[in-house]
């Protein structure tokens, strides 16, 4: 349902208005219906972000003294959008425009259906995000959707909107907006701005009541399939502690507690100590309870105290870019940063700080079968101790390289952004048919999550007195997200909603006599499976609880690191390891030697 909310920006009198429409779009599911949940799981830092800005320009008054501002946040993974509503609520308020934000190249064509009767309404529409700053930093902005949204009247936003939205509010007020707003050349600095903030009552539509900021932008390394890098740029941009402590203290005081911090990787932030000092006070002296999820590269736990001092300002959570475990598939991806030889040191310390670890893992890179993806999946399985595995495909998303070079090649690739979500195969690869590799792909989910191998992930929890009882809670949101639901857990939340007539142009809209029964007969079985999903799990725990010895389980992921991993272990005996681990001996050996 979608409620108007707005945090009043003045208590000037105002004799006008404008109405500020801030929408974070979702995309279409295989079937063609907007995927929307009654909870949903991410909250967009994008939302938060431009929200922040936009109530900075109301308080500011950029429009003139007598015109205020009414913001509007919506997050569609969680709130339908009737774009007949949106017209209604800037027509009612006599100005105003419709902002999508922070939009992703597998939302961008959702986006252009969303826009198309606003624009037959007289609305102003502006888009923004990842897919037209990427296109306009790597293809000049020569894509084949961004000339569509050219073609309608869309006014594209490229580049970050510090200092850049007040010209665009006062364009939109003015009904003279831009075709196109390209500051792609000109990163901002983010300290001391408008600080990325979310009312409650659209936090509070997520699953835990979860917010996020970003304390930094940027990252250094040149991973070739990142658009990060291409977007936000390879140097560090960051907020300054006192804004980090700011965004909590706000966020706090609207009953809000839980945090993504959304940088890309956090470790590599150069304010991160002092930054996790200052949320150490906030927990440990002025008591806040507060819980952090963040992002961090494969080598954080060489800084001195980082993993501890994550772990005393509350971070419960860690994503970690595992992607690989084959040197030659991370070489060509330009990862060279991941070095497989230091994977169970690291993971060993957040695991010995308590705190748990989701890791990505990519499949189809160039040196991928169907074969050693299995392969490779059993030996994690075996050898390393991470919690949550979730798996993508290697997608050539438009802003990376990977897309640039496929794109300057002429190599066909898939023409429909919607499914560029790293949840469908969009490019050919070189030893696997199309088939074979999407057969691989769902294989390696059901490879990892077996219940042999849960109950071998909740008694490595239990045995290091970790977290096990919320990592039911995941592993079930994870199971249920691929294996019931049919989306990617990063896509997914609690209670599917479907709506009749939100299906993508093109295919039919269902008669109410198929379409209802259909539906509810498939969100009583869905819910029937994840309860007897859960409750599975549950019963796997407690009976881990109940062994005597649960605190003396020990496997050969558990085991310390030793001089002989690379002689005992599997992992280091695939194909291209052994050079790997050759070159990585000798430099050991040659930094020791300089040091002697």
């Amino acid at each position: 349902m979608l409620t108007p909310t707005t945090i009043p920006a003045s208590t000037t009198r105002a004799t006008r208005r404008f109405c500020l429409l801030l929408v974070k779009p979702s995309h279409y599911d295989d079937d063609g219906y907007v995927i929307q949940w009654f909870r949903s799981t991410i909250p967009s830092n994008s939302l938060a972000a431009v929200y922040g800005l936009a109530r900075d320009c109301a308080q500011r008054h950029v429009l003139g003294q007598d015109v205020e501002i009414d913001i509007h946040p919506f997050d569609e993974t969680n709130t339908r959008m009737r774009p007949k509503r949106l017209a209604s609520m800037i027509e009612e308020a006599g100005a105003g425009m419709v902002m999508f934000v922070g939009v992703q190249s597998n939302q961008f064509p959702h986006a252009l259906d969303l826009a198309k009767p606003l624009l037959a309404r007289g609305i102003q529409v502006a888009i923004g995000g990842f897919h037209v700053s990427g296109t306009m930093s790597m293809l000049g902005g020569n894509d084949a959707d961004i000339h569509r949204a050219k073609a309608m009247g869309i006014s594209l936003f490229a580049g970050e909107a510090e200092g850049r939205l007040e010209q665009v509010l006062q364009d939109g007020y003015e009904r003279a907006l831009k075709p196109l707003y390209n500051f792609m050349a000109d990163l901002p600095s983010i300290e001391g701005e408008p600080l990325p903030l979310i009312p409650a009552i659209r936090a509070q539509r997520t699953a835990g009541h979860v917010t996020s900021f970003d304390a930094g932008r940027g990252c250094p390394f040149q991973c070739s399939f990142c658009t990060i890098i291409n977007v936000q740029g390879r140097k560090s941009r960051r907020r300054s502690p006192d804004d980090v402590e700011q965004i909590i203290r706000e966020n706090v005081a609207q009953g809000l507690r839980s945090f993504f911090i959304t940088d890309d990787n956090f470790a590599r932030n150069k304010d991160w100590e002092i930054i996790l000092d200052r949320i150490i006070h906030l927990r440990e002296v002025e008591k806040l309870k507060l819980g952090f999820l963040i992002q961090v590269d494969t080598l954080c736990h060489k800084l001195p105290n980082f993993i501890d001092k994550c772990k005393r300002a509350g971070v419960r959570r860690v994503f970690i870019g595992l992607e690989n475990i084959n040197p030659d598939n991370l070489a060509a991806a330009h990862k060279r940063q991941n070095k497989i030889t230091e994977y169970r040191r690291m993971l060993l310390a957040w695991k010995a700080a308590r705190i748990i670890t989701y890791c990505g893992y990519i499949t189809g890179f160039p040196n991928d079968t169907a074969e050693s993806i299995l392969r490779d999946v059993e030996i994690v399985k075996k050898e390393l101790p991470l919690d949550i595995l979730e798996f993508f495909f290697l997608t050539p998303l438009p802003g990376s390289e990977d897309h640039q070079k496929l794109v300057n090649a002429g190599v066909e690739i898939d023409p429909d952004l919607n499914k560029y979500d790293l949840n469908h195969a969009c490019a050919p690869h070189a030893r696997m048919s199309k088939a074979e590799w999407e057969r691989v792909y769902k294989q390696a989910w059901q490879t990892y999550y077996t219940m042999d191998h849960v109950e071998t992930i909740l008694r490595r929890l239990t045995a290091k007195k970790g977290p096990a009882s919320n990592a039911i809670v995941l592993i079930t949101w994870f199971m249920s997200a691929i294996h019931i639901e049919g989306v990617h857990p990063l896509e997914s939340g609690v209670i599917r909603l479907k709506y009749r007539k939100d299906r993508r142009p093109g295919l039919p809209i269902e008669p109410m006599w198929k379409f209802y029964p259909k539906f509810w007969r498939e969100s009583v079985t869905k819910i029937a499976k994840l309860t007897m999903l859960y409750g599975r799990l549950r019963r796997l725990y407690k009976m881990i609880r109940a062994d005597p010895k649960r605190f003396k389980y020990t496997d050969v992921a558990l085991t310390p690191v030793t001089d002989h991993d690379t002689e005992d272990l599997e992992m280091f005996h695939t194909p291209s390891a052994p050079a790997f681990v050759a070159q990585e001996q000798r430099r050991q050996h040659a930094h020791e030697h300089v040091a002697a």
